[in-house]
């Protein structure tokens, strides 16, 4: 079964479904495990660092991946964009920042773009900036994201496209879609493929500890929240409009709502730390969409991709049958 649209050729893919690259969940093995069952997979280069990023893109072998930053990030880091184009990926993707300053690298280098956004505006500009694909990202999303909705945001997005003199730059669907269902209504809705996240979050080959994973399975997208506690713990100076969706624990419990106090208590930045290396998900991120409780079990990510084109066909077909 395939899905075609104006998405998958862009990439050479059987199916219009892309791999969120999820910083250090997202390496080299799930990527190329993605990319192998015919979607795209993109390594999760998060904060931009080299190391990391040199040892996962190294893990992908010769499967076609893309690599992904955190823009604001990768603005202090610029020099991993160059380690990641020296290994010629298929494509960049850039989200949570002002891509400009590196779309034109990337465009010398002859790889495809990928913008993730979260409005309408930012649309517009990375359309006239040069982005070569478009990710509208809905606040369903686990991880980073901001306060549109993935519904009324993607057709929005897909109208300010078409109404663009880029008519054939392809818009993605982000946040919340976690089965074939989600990759269905995204179809219906204008996009011409989907960037999925959580799903693959908890898939074998992810680098997700086993006790995240657990949690994601077993509970519900009512027990997610969107939060910067994990964050200034973390130590990292996010922009204030992107929060971050992750299950509750008692960590966010505890300081959620308490922000300020947290900036201030070194001691409660320890016992995070502390906590994050023992992989404890009481206190460590977990981060989850609120999809969750259509996920039911850690399967290969061949398996989930399978079952996803499987299930969007079906939904497809009677839709169109009834």
């Amino acid at each position: 079964m395939t899905i075609a649209t104006k998405l998958t050729p862009l990439l050479g893919v059987e199916h219009p479904v892309m791999l969120a690259p999820m910083g250090f969940v997202s390496g080299g093995t799930l990527a190329a495990a993605v990319s192998a069952a015919g979607g795209f997979g993109i390594i999760g280069g998060g904060y931009a660092d080299s190391d990391w990023l040199e040892r996962e893109v190294s893990a992908a072998g010769n499967h076609p991946i893309g690599v992904g930053f955190i823009t604001w990030a990768l603005a202090e880091r610029p020099a991993s964009l160059d380690l990641a184009l020296n290994h010629q990926p298929a494509a960049i993707m850039l989200s949570f920042g002002d891509a400009a300053p590196f779309l034109p690298k990337i465009k010398r280098a002859g790889v495809l773009s990928i913008c993730q956004v979260q409005s309408v505006a930012q649309a517009r500009s990375v359309l006239r900036e040069g982005a070569d694909i478009i990710v509208a990202q809905g606040t369903e999303a686990g991880g980073h994201g901001s306060g549109r909705s993935t519904l009324p945001l993607v057709p929005a997005v897909v109208d300010a496209v078409a109404s663009s003199d880029r008519t054939n730059v392809p818009v993605v669907a982000a946040g919340g879609i976690t089965d074939g269902r989600g990759l269905a209504a995204a179809l219906m809705l204008g996009a011409d493929g989907v960037l999925m996240g959580t799903r693959f979050y908890v898939a074998s080959e992810s680098l997700a500890s086993p006790g995240a994973k657990g949690r994601v399975v077993a509970m519900s997208g009512d027990d997610t929240l969107r939060t910067a506690v994990f964050d200034i713990a973390r130590g990292y100076d996010w922009p204030k409009e992107y929060t971050g969706r992750a299950l509750r624990n008692r960590f966010s419990e505890a300081w959620h709502g308490h922000e300020a106090a947290l900036k201030q208590d070194e001691a409660g930045h320890a016992g995070y730390t502390e906590a994050a290396m023992r992989g404890d998900p009481d206190i460590a991120v977990v981060f989850a969409g609120e999809g969750i409780d259509l996920i039911h079990a850690v399967e290969p990510a061949g398996v989930i991709l399978d079952r996803l084109i499987w299930e969007a066909d079906a939904a497809l077909a009677q839709r169109f049958t009834t």
